[in-house]
C-alpha cells in the first residue's frame, strides 16, 4: 500500500477492524490561508462582475453587444452563483 492511501484505500482501512483511530484522518487535506484567501477573493470578483453585468443589462443593454455576449448569454450568467464559473 502507498504511504500517502487515497481516499479509497482510507475508507477501507477505516472499515477494518482494528485500524488504529486517526488513520481515516490521513487523507484529510489542509489547505493554507493563502489558498482560501484566493478562493475568496475569486468569488468577491465574481459576485461583483454578474453585478455590474446586471447593471449594463438594465441601463444601456447595447453594452452587452459590445463586449461580446447576447442578452441571453448575459441572463444566464446573471443567475449564477458566486461559487459557479
Amino acid at each position: 500500500m502507498n504511504a500517502t492511501p487515497t481516499l479509497a484505500s482510507v475508507r477501507h482501512l477505516a472499515a477494518q477492524p482494528g485500524t488504529p483511530k486517526g488513520r481515516a484522518d490521513v487523507s484529510r487535506r489542509h489547505y493554507s490561508l493563502a489558498s482560501l484567501r484566493s478562493v475568496l477573493a475569486t468569488w468577491r470578483w465574481r459576485m461583483r462582475y454578474r453585478w455590474e453585468l446586471e447593471q449594463k443589462l438594465q441601463d444601456d443593454p447595447h453594452l452587452i453587444d459590445d463586449i461580446g455576449q447576447t442578452r441571453r448569454q448575459a441572463e444566464a450568467e446573471i443567475a449564477k452563483p458566486f461559487w459557479q464559473r
